[in-house]
């Protein structure tokens, strides 16, 4: 077995550190938490099971998984985030894990809940991402939201065996809570990008996704939870492109600089609630 170092950022998930935590430590003797002010348990917890934890300054999600990656022992990093278990199958894989090839980078399918409930189809039926990599010719993009893997052109994808179980909210209120955090995230990113919010992103694009979700990926089949859902990619495709267009019309009218846009943004109202 190849040693791997295990990063995970944090803030508030210590029910979910408790199942995750013990598991991971049967692939790993090195295992970073990078924690955003956590005000639960969550320290205690990963210190009772000898974690290195180190409390940064909040830089983004990108950022912080670098930090993390830095702080490692070994070459090989699985990156995990706090809300996620990998189960039984994905340990044996990382147990038998013997690759030397530095080049090869790993995908691992997820298993998504809303609450209590395995969602099998919309957007979140089909999530996976590659969290298994050799720092070495790896590392996280530092944008303000949905940060991805810088990968150099000769590195080839595999999938191993194994899922990681993500517990994205408790019930709905969280799961709005968060989107709208990311939609403000993403105003910034898209400013930062040049981008613009313009009628179809801001009066299609929205009644898009939720027709995708919803409808052409099969939400519908897991009931209540797939309505939820597509409604929550509804506002949050909605919110981005309104946050968008106000910071940009702020920016215009000189009422705050570009580079204080991050601050800004966590400042507008999240208005239009979707009942």
């Amino acid at each position: 077995m190849i040693p791997i170092s295990v990063v995970l950022i944090t803030k508030n998930e210590a029910a979910i550190l408790s199942q995750s935590i013990p598991l991971l430590k049967q692939i790993s003797d090195d295992i970073i938490i990078i924690d955003n002010d956590s005000t639960d348990e969550t320290i205690a917890i990963a210190k009772a099971y000898g974690c290195r934890v180190y409390q940064k300054n909040w830089s983004g999600y990108g950022a912080n998984k670098n930090k993390g990656i830095q702080l490692a022992r070994y070459d090989w990093i699985l990156s995990v985030d706090g809300d996620e278990v990998p189960d039984l199958t994905l340990i044996k894989s990382l147990q038998l894990f013997d690759n030397k090839d530095d080049n090869q980078v790993y995908d691992i399918a997820f298993k998504p809940y809303l609450g209590d409930k395995l969602i099998r189809f919309g957007n979140w039926g089909r999530d996976h991402h590659i969290r298994l990599f050799n720092r070495a010719l790896v590392r996280w993009t530092e944008t303000p939201v949905h940060e991805t893997l810088i990968l150099p052109q000769q590195v080839t994808v595999k999938k191993i065996a194994g899922y990681l179980h993500h517990y994205s909210a408790r019930n709905k209120q969280e799961l709005e809570t968060k989107i709208i955090h990311y939609a403000k995230l993403s105003a910034v990113k898209y400013l930062e990008n040049g981008k613009n919010a313009n009628f179809i992103k801001m009066k299609l694009a929205p009644v898009f996704h939720f027709i995708k979700s919803y409808i052409f990926l099969l939400g519908f089949l897991d009931g209540r939870a797939g309505f939820i859902i597509a409604k929550m990619a509804f506002k949050n495709t909605w919110l981005k492109y309104h946050y968008l267009s106000k910071a940009t019309q702020s920016v215009k009218n000189k009422q705050v600089y570009q580079h204080d846009l991050p601050v800004m943004v966590y400042k507008f109202n999240a208005d239009a609630q979707v009942e």
